[in-house]
């Protein structure tokens, strides 16, 4: 007589949690809430808000240890999405994914969109998060790396083109294409029996008001 066992599973969970950033980095999308959301002294106390860290361009952290805490949390991300989401070998990120800018840039929206989704209080960001988002990056991964860095780092394909791009002789060749286009642009003139719509008037205020001509009306706000 024989005992049908139970199948054995290894002790791993079915899923595993997104990872989640550094003190530092948390720090910044603290930040970044206040800016999109604080009061209008919380948005003043930030500074200069053009100049907040934004995870997702690591090209706008500046701080040393800021941005190695982006790149360990990255690395974790890829990780993560390799094992979570990767069935088949083409959508693997490969392992010298630091040395494809391309990769880089992607990742940190990827991982930062992914962060914020898991954030809301329903379904939805996630939902588009696995309909567009994700799918949307492996297949620009797939195109563009093709069969490169299967085995190993590959050199960059596009290294020749782009160099020639920088050379001297195409720098020059451009522009005189640029100096030819600007010889044949001509300057709009305005016909001298136009006469102008809007007009400055003082009447009293404290600044001048903007009156249509052709109408009379003084306007609160006038494009410029």
């Amino acid at each position: 007589m024989s005992i049908t066992s139970e199948p054995q599973f290894p002790p791993t969970p079915m899923v595993r949690p997104f990872p989640e950033p550094g003190r530092g980095l948390t720090h910044c999308y603290r930040e970044l809430h206040l800016a999109a959301n604080g009061t209008a002294e919380q948005k003043k106390a930030l500074g200069d808000l053009r100049m907040l860290p934004r995870p997702w361009d690591p090209t706008s952290i500046r701080e040393p240890q800021l941005r190695r805490e982006l790149w360990t949390w990255l690395d974790h991300v890829v990780a993560w999405l390799n094992l979570e989401y990767v069935w088949d070998i083409v959508g693997i990120i490969p392992p010298c994914w630091p040395q494809h800018p391309h990769l880089v840039h992607e990742i940190a929206v990827l991982a930062d969109q992914r962060r914020r989704a898991g954030l809301g209080f329903t379904s939805d960001a996630l939902e588009e998060w696995h309909r567009y988002s994700l799918p949307a990056f492996t297949e620009r991964l797939r195109v563009r790396l093709k069969d490169h860095c299967e085995e190993g780092h590959s050199d960059w394909p596009a290294r020749g083109r782009y160099n020639r791009h920088g050379a001297e002789r195409a720098v020059q060749q451009r522009d005189t294409v640029y100096a030819h286009d600007e010889a044949l642009a001509k300057p709009t003139r305005r016909d001298p029996s136009e006469t102008l719509r809007l007009h400055l008037v003082d009447t009293g205020h404290l600044t001048p008001e903007v009156v249509d001509l052709e109408t009379g009306e003084i306007l609160d706000d006038a494009e410029e």
